[in-house]
């Protein structure tokens, strides 16, 4: 489309168009003739950055200049801001720099002044700019704040201090909840898959004012052994539980115990990956309550429980009461089907086999593939019964055979989820691999990183921006929060916004 430009439209930009016309001066010339594409590259990123921002600057000086002057802006109380005063300022640090924004502000005695240029650009309360803020967002979720801030630092032209950063991150996070409590299901999963949900827990050092309650307590009783450093042991009394859920579809994917054992020659079908898959993280809310998110995530997904719900857990006494508490709220007893971690009862196995046989023996891997098959074919509690027996005809202290009755009381605990004949026969997964690799890479990857010590504000902010990265989420919460920075920031003080906000 043709553009038509009049002088008067132009001269906002001349600082623009000299900084262009230095550019393409400097290109010109001799200078960099021989040089390397990468020093030429460096000096234009500069440049360029501050061409951007010459031109923003621009357009934000024509926005002033062209501001036409209102009788009065009625506020939301309905009370009239006649007085107005012009070119009041403000900086606005964005990615190609800080400009600055001149305005006409509305006023009325003891009230907080209006601008409605400010409210027609959704400038944000503080000095940085959507556009900043993102980077910092998407920066601090996936390292330190320290490496955060040198990357704004070297790859943009704005400057944003750790503290700001750490501040932003919060203010970022806010919407986390109202954004998942609206967002639509869109995707359709394929005929006959499954909805698979999961959750796991991992700590995280705190600062002791993060710490809940009794664990702080712990802590001021407990002693470090050394000045510099915790010892083994010592963290557990630093950690705060941050509660880790998904939700996801999977197609079914048969297989037999032997494949899976690796007794087979026939190659089961390649494991089918989960999709649209959502995994979070909170360190702030309790168990329980994560764990009713988990269900609420469910059923927006399936409203209708037309699919088949597999659930799986790893056993922890906890988990599973708040897991069944929300199956009797939502009554769904009969719908959800929870199935125990196989690798979990693997690790029993493996502790039982060496009350019998050596460690790294051939004898001791050879009893636990035997029980493990058992076990995949149905027959946990004929396995539990054959440890104990294997373990009182051995005549083993109380002691030495301490593993083999744990196993023994664990597979029999858990026997109702132990059906894996069942579930390889309905092609239902078996292992929690999805929630161990999100609990790893949400919470571990990034709040482990050496000397971390969280505030639980700060935490809770960081995880809920893993949280959405990890499940793709991040453009589309991005639109949200910045709609509802225009509501709360905007919106709510005016009587009627697009009548404030009209050129």
């Amino acid at each position: 489309m043709e553009q038509s430009y009049t002088l008067e439209k132009i001269e906002y930009f001349l600082e623009a168009r000299q900084q262009y016309e230095s550019i393409l001066g400097m290109l010109c010339s001799e200078k960099f003739i021989g040089e390397e594409h990468g020093v030429i590259e460096g000096w234009l990123r500069t440049e360029g950055n501050e061409l951007c921002r010459r031109l923003l600057q621009g357009h934000l000086d024509r926005l002033a200049a062209e501001e036409s002057v209102k009788d009065v802006v009625i506020d939301a109380k309905g009370l009239e801001h006649r007085e107005h005063r012009f070119n009041t300022s403000r900086q606005l640090m964005t990615v190609f720099g800080e400009v600055t924004v001149r305005r006409i502000k509305y006023s009325k005695p003891g009230k907080r002044s209006l601008f409605p240029l400010d409210a027609m650009l959704n400038l944000p309360e503080d000095k940085y700019s959507h556009g900043l803020q993102k980077i910092v967002a998407e920066e601090a979720s996936k390292g330190s704040f320290d490496s955060c801030v040198e990357v704004v630092r070297r790859d943009t032209g704005g400057v944003v201090p750790k503290l700001q950063a750490e501040q932003l991150v919060s203010k970022i996070a806010k919407d986390f909840a109202g954004y998942y409590s609206t967002k639509r299901v869109t995707a359709k999963p394929e005929k006959n898959s499954l909805l698979a949900l999961t959750t796991d827990g991992k700590g995280v050092v705190m600062r002791p004012e993060g710490l809940r309650q009794a664990t702080r307590n712990a802590q001021l009783k407990s002693e470090n052994k050394l000045k510099t450093r915790l010892s083994k042991g010592e963290k557990a009394n630093r950690k705060r539980m941050a509660t880790v859920a998904s939700v996801y579809y999977v197609a079914r994917h048969f297989r037999s115990a032997e494949q899976i054992m690796g007794e087979s020659e026939e190659n089961a079908a390649a494991k089918p990956r989960p999709t649209d898959k959502r995994v979070w993280a909170s360190i702030e809310r309790d168990a329980d309550v994560v764990v009713g998110d988990l269900f609420d995530e469910a059923l927006r997904r399936d409203p209708e429980l037309k699919m088949t719900w597999v659930l799986l857990v790893d056993g922890q006494q906890q988990q599973l009461n708040n897991i069944r508490a929300r199956i009797r709220e939502h009554n769904l007893a009969g719908h959800v089907t929870l199935i125990l971690d196989f690798i979990h009862v693997l690790e029993y196995l493996w502790s039982a086999a060496y009350c019998f046989h050596p460690e790294g023996s051939q004898k001791a891997e050879d009893w636990v593939r035997e029980r493990a098959l058992r076990i995949l074919n149905g027959k946990s509690s004929h396995v539990a019964a054959g440890i104990r027996s294997s373990a009182s005809k051995m005549k083993l202290k109380l002691a030495d055979r301490a593993a083999a009755d744990k196993c023994s009381d664990y597979l029999l605990k858990y026997s109702s989820m132990l059906r894996y004949d069942k579930y390889l026969k309905e092609g239902f997964p078996i292992a929690t691999g999805v929630i161990e690799g999100a609990c790893r890479h949400l919470v571990k990857d990034r709040m482990d990183i050496t000397g971390a010590r969280w505030g639980l504000t700060g935490a809770e902010a960081v995880l809920k921006l893993r949280s959405l990265s990890s499940s793709g989420d991040m453009d589309q919460y991005w639109q949200y929060h910045t709609k509802q920075e225009l509501l709360r920031n905007h919106k709510v003080r005016y009587m009627d916004f697009s009548v404030a906000t009209a050129a």
